[in-house]
């Protein structure tokens, strides 16, 4: 997969994110046109079809600073005036949130059993004892060897009972998980829940009245923003990095996770293996992502799971122990000008597209809740549920905050027309393992 920035077991499955899918080709035979003239077949919105994978890492950058500058009466009265804007900033609003978050944040480690193999130690290695017992002990049996690997990640406590969020990739498929606190006590952890679709995890320690961490808002969030990270990367616990963020409303095409419905939250904010599951703070403490991912490759450039999502799956998972997510059955392309021109110079494609931009269907799943209620390959869709929508990931968040069994309107452009559909979404097939 994808590999999230969990400090690595020894198969090393520290990062989720995938490469993402290779540019439309704008040639004759274009593989979307292909797909749309061929029909359909068994895909999913969660595009499940289409997983690669891809390293990750981390690159510090250095800032240099101009040496020759000119003096002069409007700079120093410019300088002036800095100073006395900054002198009136708090320049320890870092520590003072470290101060206030830092006992919620704990550090994850889970042990993975891997599968019984034969012992190698005891096999008969010498050649004349083996002409008595073979390759096997003289007792006839073998000894088993069972392998454990160790990974490392980060957490938060969200609550007074002991409820801890952190990523799902840093405790899946775990046989043990202990939680070590900020004061160095370590207890016995329990994964009450997880989501792989989007990487969340809610994992329960049976001590009350933790420090817990306050939740912000991370629908108000801008560019520019402070960002403050606090994590265990690298096995160095409570490290502290803040930064800004960079940019939000990131999309799993967009860094490569094209299995994982979630809108990313981008910082520079250094993120390192090992972060994975910790939170991710704004200037006054509160914390408004959870740290997931790095491109390795990159300065600059790590992600987290904004915190309005994560809460809303760790409900599900505190409440259930599952997350159900609402399934169309139609994969998407997002529409440009030049795969407009292209499907208007292709003899074989049957329809025809109007506007510049959109979210063309490429396929329709058979049988499913999108070939029920009547969309076709070469569909644009325009809105879903009342909101209007220009590209997929716009078609994703819209359909996933959904509620399953429900009927949905839903408004499409075909050939030249706009046609109003109703549909009714299902639970989506369950994603059981990663991809490798």
């Amino acid at each position: 997969m994808s590999e999230p920035n969990q400090t690595p077991p020894s198969d090393d499955r520290s990062e989720i994110l995938a490469p993402a899918d290779n540019p439309l080709t704008l040639a004759k035979s274009h593989p979307t046109l292909k797909t749309l003239s061929q029909g359909s077949k068994y895909i999913s919105l969660l595009l499940l079809s289409t997983i690669a994978s891809c390293s990750f890492g981390y690159l510090a950058a250095k800032e240099q600073l101009p040496t020759n500058i000119e003096p002069s009466i409007a700079a120093s009265a410019q300088v002036a005036d800095s100073s006395s804007i900054l002198s009136s900033v708090n320049t320890n609003f870092v520590t003072q949130v470290v101060d206030k978050v830092g006992p919620a944040v704990v550090r994850i480690n889970a042990s993975t059993t891997v599968a019984a193999r034969p012992g190698a130690g005891d096999d008969i290695e010498d050649p004349f004892f083996r002409r008595f017992f073979g390759n096997r002990t003289p007792q006839g049996q073998q000894p088993v060897e069972r392998e454990v690997r160790q990974g490392t990640g980060s957490g938060f406590v969200i609550d007074n009972s002991g409820r801890i969020l952190t990523n799902a990739h840093v405790v899946a498929g775990a046989t043990k998980v202990t939680v070590t606190l900020k004061d160095g006590r370590t207890i016995d952890g329990k994964v009450r829940g997880l989501d792989r679709v989007t990487d969340v995890a809610v994992v329960e320690v049976d001590v009350k009245n933790l420090p817990s961490i306050q939740l912000g808002n991370s629908e108000q969030i801008k560019p520019g923003e402070w960002a403050i990270a606090i994590g265990n990367p690298l096995g160095l616990d409570n490290t502290v990095t803040a930064g800004i963020i960079s940019g939000t409303g990131r999309t799993g095409d967009e860094i490569g996770a094209t299995n994982k419905r979630v809108s990313y939250i981008q910082t520079d904010a250094a993120i390192n293996p090992g972060n994975s599951g910790g939170p991710l703070l704004n200037a006054t403490g509160q914390v408004i992502g959870m740290n997931t991912a790095i491109l390795r490759g990159t300065q600059g450039l790590g992600f987290a799971i904004p915190i309005n999502t994560a809460m809303r799956i760790a409900n599900q998972l505190i409440a259930t122990g599952k997350v159900d997510h609402p399934f169309l059955g139609v994969q998407m392309v997002n529409l440009t000008p030049e795969l407009k021109r292209a499907i208007a110079n292709d003899p074989n494609v049957n329809f025809k597209v109007d506007v510049d931009k959109g979210t063309l269907v490429a396929r329709v799943v058979r049988n499913s809740p999108a070939a029920t209620a009547g969309i076709r390959s070469g569909d644009i869709i325009q809105s879903v549920n009342g909101k209007p929508v220009q590209n997929s990931n716009q078609v994703q968040q819209a359909v996933e905050t959904t509620k399953i069994g429900t009927s949905i309107p839903i408004k499409v452009r075909r050939n030249g027309q706009d046609i109003s559909l109703n549909i009714t979404p299902v639970a989506a097939p369950p994603i059981t393992a990663e991809p490798e």
